[in-house]
């Protein structure tokens, strides 16, 4: 009788210490965890505990820790970036409205002669385009975007659809005097993807290549294995080798952060989101002297 009591107060002094123990530890615990709610310093928790369970616990809370600081960071970088969105949006609805403005206000001059009251009403006209284009470019990468975006597969002639597109730019290539060097394979190949997504992505790189060129555009198709790949280039102005041309995908990237001229618009961001949506992949890359874009899709029989 008196070993088993013996035995009572020593196991009842042991669960007593070891309550201590624990207590002392989630005390220590709450303790951390409310300096870093009030703090907010990112500081992991000290888990060298004695009791097992406790520990884990704690290397738990690490971990939300870990997600809630890398959250928040993910968080302030998406603020920060929206800042720098809604300002280049800003600028670039603008710029042209602060145009057509003022050269509305000059054709109301009756100084003007009648060739420059034409003149000026072409460049308005020029400038609406270009902001109708914009607008229009926003709607369209928004509703790429949204989750209700849908494609439609179907078989999809490369070879046919590219030489069809590099034709109709055949005014555009005249005016500005540029031959472009076609390299599409003689023999067709195929994809299985959505026409109008193709065609979107095909018209985009064509009139960047276009637009930007100072010389020489390239264009090829051709099947590499069970992949099928489409090749845009032009020539461009030699640009710093540590910029990154994957930039300009990014629909709030600015080249001239100085901002003295047009923006480029939304084609390119425009292009990446159809070619994600499409499972494809496109990339961007210096080659000498030119900038050259590369889309990749899963090809077809």
């Amino acid at each position: 009788m008196i070993l088993m009591l013996i035995i009572l107060i020593i196991t009842a002094a042991v669960l007593g210490i070891r309550l201590f123990v624990v207590k002392k530890e989630i005390k220590n615990i709450s303790t951390q965890l409310n300096s870093y709610n009030n703090f907010s310093t990112g500081k992991k928790m000290d888990i060298s505990l004695v009791d097992r369970d406790v520990e884990t616990l704690g290397s738990e809370i690490n971990t939300l820790i870990d997600h809630y600081v890398s959250a928040k960071r993910e968080k302030i970088s998406s603020e920060n970036e929206l800042k720098e969105g809604i300002a280049s949006i800003s600028h670039d609805l603008r710029t042209p409205l602060t145009s057509i403005k003022g050269y509305l206000q000059m054709v109301k001059s009756k100084d003007l002669s009648k060739s420059q009251r034409e003149e000026y009403l072409n460049i308005a006209l020029e400038r609406s385009v270009h902001l109708e284009k914009l607008v229009n470019d926003f709607f369209e990468l928004s509703k790429i975007e949204s989750h209700d975006y849908t494609l439609r597969n179907e078989r999809i002639n490369m070879t046919e659809m590219t030489n069809e597109m590099v034709l109709s730019f055949y005014n555009g290539f005249k005016e500005k005097e540029v031959e472009p060097d076609i390299n599409i394979s003689s023999t067709p190949v195929f994809i299985m993807n959505d026409r109008a997504a193709v065609t979107r992505v095909l018209e985009n790189l064509l009139s960047n290549a276009l637009q930007y060129s100072k010389g020489g555009i390239g264009v090829t198709v051709r099947k590499n294995e069970d992949k099928v790949l489409l090749r845009v280039e032009n020539s461009t102005e030699i640009i710093d080798e540590a910029h990154n041309p994957e930039l300009f995908f990014d629909r709030f990237y600015i080249a001239d952060k100085s901002r003295t001229g047009r923006s480029s618009g939304l084609g390119l961001a425009v292009t990446k989101s159809l070619m994600d949506k499409m499972n494809g992949r496109i990339r961007a890359e210096y080659d000498g002297e030119r900038l050259a874009f590369t889309c990749e899709w899963q090809g077809a029989d």
